[in-house]
């Protein structure tokens, strides 16, 4: 049988591969890489994905039931077992450690040159991951060697996935009322009131929510409050005291106002990031998006087992809190540590909605400094990275 081509534009080609864990961080981040290379740089890609219907929330327009697809100029193939007999590309990444089919294992160390083999790590603001990040991995039995790409926040990781023309169009958004107008009327709901102050509620299940919703209801200022389809949802429910809730639903209690959103697709939860005042988020994807969206957020860390991701919540609160005066540090911790403890975010709320106004200028701050004095773009770090490498490897 003979091996499957790949059309290299202008020079590479690449496969990525991606194991679909739980959620949709792991395919968002994929996905998010392969348009970029295919839409920017002009590289041909093929997505490899072992769960298509997590990549059709994201992308509306995928077919999960076709074995190859294209999509955005990238090529989605499905990652089924047996694996197909395909020539390796010029680049191989797997994401977030996957393990590779062995049939393709075994194509990619005889093929000659050998390629660039890359395993995307997770992100991180721990410092240990400067000191890991483009480290080599030695692999003896493929004749290989793999190196570890770390996203980050610093000038010696990786830096953050961001399209180039990324804060034009937000702000291009921002400034367009029929635009913002063609959102809500998509969704089949009326804009916001104007001085309501608008929250995005993305985020897994929470002990925090009935206590945080109640605070919103009785408090003295107008919240809309628009909750994406998700694993909280019977927890809404519950504080509704509603049987069944649904995407488009609107309920109000007192002066919150809760607007159910379907799951939408990449580029419309930007829009909806760009909307809000203040963004709750989870994972990581949703945690950079919100960082490019400037605007005051949360971040709700994905759970471990033994506190093992308190670390990670801790190093990344340093970081971003790092620029602020004391009062709004201290705000900003206690509110993002008690909503990720599940306890105590209704009495650490006012002290963190009364610091609004200058966390909007922060998150500012925070997205320019993440451009400028920080990590940078990662997929042209990534394409710089991967040239340094072919030019120190032997003919």
């Amino acid at each position: 049988m003979p091996l499957e081509p790949i059309t290299t534009v202008p020079d590479q080609s690449w496969d990525i591969f991606c194991n679909v864990v739980d959620n949709y961080g792991d395919i968002g981040v994929c996905w998010r890489l392969a348009r970029q290379l295919a839409g920017e740089y002009g590289i041909a890609v093929r997505l490899w994905v072992d769960d298509l219907h997590s990549l059709t929330r994201l992308h509306p327009a995928t077919d999960p039931t076709l074995a190859v697809q294209h999509r955005l100029g990238v090529k989605i193939r499905h990652w089924s077992d047996p694996f197909p007999e395909v020539e390796p590309a010029t680049v191989i990444i797997d994401g977030f450690g996957c393990e590779l089919p062995s049939s393709y294992l075994n194509a990619m160390s005889l093929r000659r040159p050998k390629p660039v083999w890359i395993n995307l790590e997770y992100l991180s603001a721990e410092t240990w991951v400067t000191g890991c990040h483009g480290l080599p991995s030695p692999r003896p039995d493929l004749d290989m060697v793999r190196h570890f790409f770390f996203p980050g926040f610093v000038r010696e990781t990786g830096g953050l996935l961001r399209e180039s023309e990324l804060f034009a169009r937000r702000d291009a958004f921002r400034s367009d009322v029929a635009a913002q107008a063609r959102f809500w009327a998509d969704l089949g709901m009326e804009a916001p009131h104007a001085e309501a102050l608008k929250i995005s509620l993305f985020c897994y299940e929470n002990d925090n929510i009935s206590p945080l919703l109640d605070c919103w209801a009785n408090g003295q200022h107008r919240i809309v409050c628009l909750v994406p389809e998700g694993r909280v949802l019977p927890q809404v429910a519950a504080w509704l005291n509603e049987p069944s809730i649904a995407a488009g639903d609107i309920f109000r209690r007192g002066n919150l106002e809760l607007r159910l959103l379907p799951f939408v697709a990449q580029e419309r939860y930007d829009e909806l990031l760009w909307l809000c005042d203040v963004n709750f988020v989870r994972g990581e994807d949703s945690l950079v998006r919100a960082g490019w969206a400037a605007k005051p957020m949360i971040w709700q860390i994905y759970p471990q087992n033994e506190m093992a991701h308190w670390p990670k919540l801790e190093a990344f609160l340093k970081l971003y809190s790092a620029a602020l005066k004391p009062a709004e540090q201290v705000a900003v911790r206690r509110f993002w540590e008690a909503w990720n403890k599940g306890y105590g975010a209704a009495a650490a709320w006012p002290e963190f909605a009364g610091a609004l106004q200058k966390l909007e200028t922060h998150a500012g701050n925070w997205g320019k400094h993440l451009c400028h004095d920080a990590g940078g773009s990662l997929t042209a770090n990534l394409l710089a990275f991967i040239q340094q490498i072919k030019e120190n490897s032997p003919p």
